[in-house]
Order: structure tokens, then sequence, then C-alpha cells
């Protein structure tokens, strides 16, 4: 967390004016929904996609940022809280950031409702203020999380994804909602020419993020204990990709079949996570995380030297070096 609040250092004032105005673009007439909205308030994480909003901002050159960056963070931390929860009841998972999650307290039901208050809110704060560029900024995002949450439930049942194919999924899931913080944070002070090359390093970014939350699932020497996680779930992650494909027929049937029907066995879990990193897989998906991260950082090369843009590639590299 340390890393974070130094990151987070020149936007502190705009991060602290942010999280009053977040709050208050919850607020209900419906009690039960003010307890549950100052749970989430009170949970939040590390907040890093505001923060791309903002340094972004900030390094277009916006000393004294508008009203309307204000509103882009909270549209994009609204909707991205909103699909959180419902994540949460569709995956059965009681804990969110180390915390009960909403389904866990106030059961399913409400936590749909919940979710969709959240949306809702999003969009009408946009809509309000005719910020009609940047709601679809977030539209499309939302849209594109969608698309590559169901496209990876298709592929999973087959385990049969390329490596093009999880590109596309995690384009999809993760790295569209990081990629819409960075073309916010140019759309808001309205630095047009500015919003598709920020979108690209967003989405740059959000890859690499999302290859190391795989290798989480191995273990390493900085990261503990394998966890395993993504196997007993089926979810097919870069680095099993590339062994599947560097596998003989028969290594390949066995790895299918320990994925598919023994992923509830600790012993052959292991097992699996020992053969990929035999193969290599490991080796591999740090090294397109890292040709991903140098893309990114060539983005920022145009822009003047700023403690903003200091803070976007600490950012950048914290993404790739992060232990949790």
């Amino acid at each position: 967390m340390k890393k974070v609040e130094q990151i987070k250092q020149p936007i502190a004032l705009e991060m602290e004016l942010f999280e009053k105005k977040f709050s208050l673009s919850m607020k209900s007439k419906v009690p039960l929904l003010n307890r549950i909205t100052h749970y989430i308030v009170n949970r939040k994480g590390k907040q890093m996609r505001p923060m791309f909003v903002f340094l972004v901002a900030k390094m277009l050159g916006k000393e004294h940022l508008n009203d309307r960056t204000y509103r882009g963070a909270a549209v994009i931390e609204l909707i991205h809280t909103a699909t959180l929860v419902h994540d949460d009841v569709v995956d059965e998972s009681y804990r969110r950031r180390g915390f009960f999650s909403l389904n866990a307290l106030w059961k399913n039901k409400i936590a749909v409702l919940v979710g969709d208050f959240l949306l809702s809110k999003g969009l009408l704060l946009s809509i309000d203020n005719e910020d009609f560029d940047l709601l679809q900024i977030i539209s499309v995002a939302v849209r594109e999380m969608s698309e590559g949450e169901l496209l990876q439930i298709e592929k999973a049942r087959k385990l049969d994804i390329t490596e093009a194919v999880y590109f596309e999924i995690i384009r999809q899931k993760t790295a569209t909602l990081i990629a819409a913080c960075c073309a916010m944070g140019a759309c808001a002070v309205h630095a047009k020419e500015d919003v598709e090359p920020m979108r690209k390093f967003g989405e740059l970014i959000g890859l690499a993020f999302q290859i190391k939350d795989d290798l989480f699932d191995y273990g390493s020497k900085n990261i503990g204990k394998p966890t395993g996680i993504d196997i007993k779930e089926q979810k097919m992650t870069l680095p099993l990709i590339y062994a599947l494909n560097k596998a003989t027929p028969k290594e390949k049937a066995w790895l299918i079949n320990s994925v598919k029907n023994h992923n509830k066995d600790k012993k052959r879990v292991n097992e699996v996570i020992a053969f990929v990193k035999k193969s290599g897989g490991l080796d591999y998906a740090v090294g397109k995380m890292v040709a991903l991260q140098q893309e990114a950082l060539i983005y920022l090369d145009k822009y003047p030297n700023s403690v903003y843009k200091d803070s976007l590639v600490e950012m950048v590299n914290y993404v790739i070096e992060r232990k949790k």
C-alpha cells in the first residue's frame, strides 16, 4: 500500500475531494440503500481507477481540474462498483477485499438491486450534466466487460482457448475499464487528440495487470505459495495456454482432463502447476507482461516531464511489480 500512497501523492488533494463527491453521488432517499452504500465507501480498495483519471488529466497540463473530471472519475467508480457487486452474486463469492461482500450480508436480491442502483446513478450523473462524451466512454467499457465475461464462459466449457482468444477475453474483461479511465482523464479536460493514445495506454496496462494476476495463481519466490484458484475454477490463463501448446498429445489430454475433471484434487492441481512451470509457461507470461509494460511506457514519451507523468510511470511499474 505504501507504493500506492507514493504514486497518489501529486493528486492527494484531488483524491480527498473525490472521496467526498463520490459519497454524495451515492445518496438515496432509501435508508437501507444509504446504509449499504456507506458500507461500500468505507471498504474501498486502492482506488487505482480514479487515480488514472486524475493523473492523466493533470499530465495533460490541466493544473486545476474541472468538475467534469471529478464526475468522470465518479462515473467510472460507480459503474465499476456495480459490476463488482454483480460479480460477487454471479460467483457466489462472500468476501471482497477481505470483508464480507454485499450478497453475504444482505443476500442476492438486495445486492443485485444495489448494483442496478449504482449503475443508474453513474448513467444519470453523466446525463444530468450532459457529459455525453464521458457517458459513451464508460458505456462502451460496460458492453465490452459483459462480452468478455460471456466469451470466457463460452470458451471455458471446451477449454480450447488460443492465445489470441485469451487476449481478446482479458482485453474486454479487464483492460477495457483501465483504458476507459485513461481515455476519461483526457476527454474530461477536452484534450480530444489525447483520448485515443491514452485509451491505448490504459489498455496495455490492463493487459499486463491481468497477466500479473494469472501469475499469482502459480506462486513464485516473492508471491508465496501457489493458489491454483484459476485451475480450480477452470480458467484458462496464459501460462496454462502456453503449456498446452507445447505439450505432446498425451500430456495435453492429461492437462485438459486434470483441469476439467480433477480441479478440486489438490495433488493433481499441484502437478498441473509443476507441469506449467517446467514447460516455461511462467517465463513466457512474464515476457509478454514486460513487453506490454514497455509498450505502454512509450505512449508517455511525448508528454513533457511532470510529477504526474512520473506517477503514471510508477503506476505502470507497480502493476507488474505488485505483490497482490
